[in-house]
């Protein structure tokens, strides 16, 4: 069985080779803007979890799992050719909401700084007319 740090390297691999083919050899508009977030192999190598995410959100997620299931066997075959490994994981596909969770987030403390920006200058005048 490979190690814990061999386990990553592959996964580090399957998921640089994986965004770069989406980038530049898939042709599906089902996979339009659509980011691999992290790729996790299992300790037999019999499978490769891929996560995906996409710019628009949770509302592309079954049509961006259908059109990764749909090329699944031609990415599974490419990528065995460009890694070398004695049996090549098969691959998984699951939606990964964390990018939008960190907009989510991003978006919150930007509207909290604002709204505490905004009150600073009504505190300001208060504390002159106290004087």
């Amino acid at each position: 069985m490979p190690s814990k740090i061999r386990l990553k390297r592959i996964g580090d691999r399957i998921r640089e080779e994986l965004a770069e083919m989406l980038v530049k050899e898939i042709q599906d508009p089902r996979l339009l803007g659509v980011m691999v977030t992290d790729v996790t192999v299992d300790r037999e190598l019999a499978y490769a979890e891929v996560f995906v995410s996409a710019v628009e959100g949770n509302e592309r997620s079954t049509e961006v799992l259908n059109g990764m299931q749909h090329a699944g066997t031609f990415l599974r075959a490419a990528l065995s050719q460009r890694i070398d490994l004695r049996v090549f994981p098969r691959l998984r596909f699951h939606w990964d909401p964390t990018p939008e969770r960190a907009d989510r987030f991003e978006r919150l403390l930007y509207s909290l700084k604002q709204e505490e920006q905004a009150a600073e200058p009504a505190d300001e005048t208060e504390d002159e007319a106290d004087e």
